[in-house]
């Protein structure tokens, strides 16, 4: 797995130091001098076209990082955990990348991925500025599955919609589900059958709706707190 970007790679040399295999500087002076002597056998120099290369284009901003291949949670782990999020055919990977920088910053405990069967994991550990190599995550592709496991153990499962019981008045048990579905489609009605409640977020202003990763955000802040 390739990243790049200043940050994102940082992050990982700083706290991700046994999936390291190369890093590629295409810019001196970019790394500390303790980052440079702890990665020093492991270094190599690039021209800017091949940086560019091997970005396909991207700003990499002088640096890019082989990692390796993102090792995904499973199921048995996140159904010991009390917060999951489950994104309900989403593709978009700066969506989804905003949401785990979220869920992991606001303390959701994993992150299943459903109606897809494979992601761009580079791509999402880019977007969520490195927070995918902190956050259980795993691809699920049926939702009805991932949703009658999590009801075996006593997940109770909530939707973000629209029309749904205000976020405001909501509280939520300790071991909850929150749905979030596409921005085209919303969530599917096959899961639809499985939600035990549906919430949204009141609108001050006539419009469409938010943006799923900025509602994401929201939903998971007020569920992390509001517990009955």
């Amino acid at each position: 797995m390739i990243i790049y970007g200043k940050q994102v790679c940082l992050h990982a040399l700083q706290e991700h130091e046994s999936a390291i295999k190369t890093v590629y500087i295409a810019k001196k002076g970019i790394l500390s001098h303790k980052l440079f002597d702890a990665y020093h056998p492991r270094i190599k120099f690039l021209e800017e076209k091949w940086a560019q290369s091997m970005s396909k284009g991207g700003n990499h901003q002088g640096i890019l990082v082989e990692m390796e291949p993102f090792k995904e949670s499973d199921l048995t782990t996140l159904k010991k955990e009390n917060f999951i999020v489950v994104l309900d055919g989403l593709t978009d990977t700066g969506n989804i990348g905003a949401i785990v920088r979220s869920a992991y910053a606001l303390g959701a405990d994993g992150i299943i991925a459903t109606g897809v069967k494979t992601l761009n994991f580079s791509a999402i550990v880019r977007t969520s500025s490195g927070a995918l190599l902190n956050m259980p995550f795993m691809i699920m592709p049926n939702i009805l599955d991932v949703l009658n496991e999590l009801k075996q153990v006593n997940f109770t499962i909530y939707g973000a919609e629209m029309n749904g019981v205000a976020l405001e008045s909501s509280q939520f048990n300790e071991k909850r589900v929150l749905v979030l579905g596409s921005e085209g489609e919303g969530i599917s009605k096959r899961a639809k059958s499985k939600i035990d409640e549906m919430i949204s977020i009141e609108m001050k202003h006539e419009f469409d709706s938010l943006n799923v990763s900025a509602a994401a955000a929201i939903l998971i802040h007020r569920m992390k707190y509001a517990i009955k």
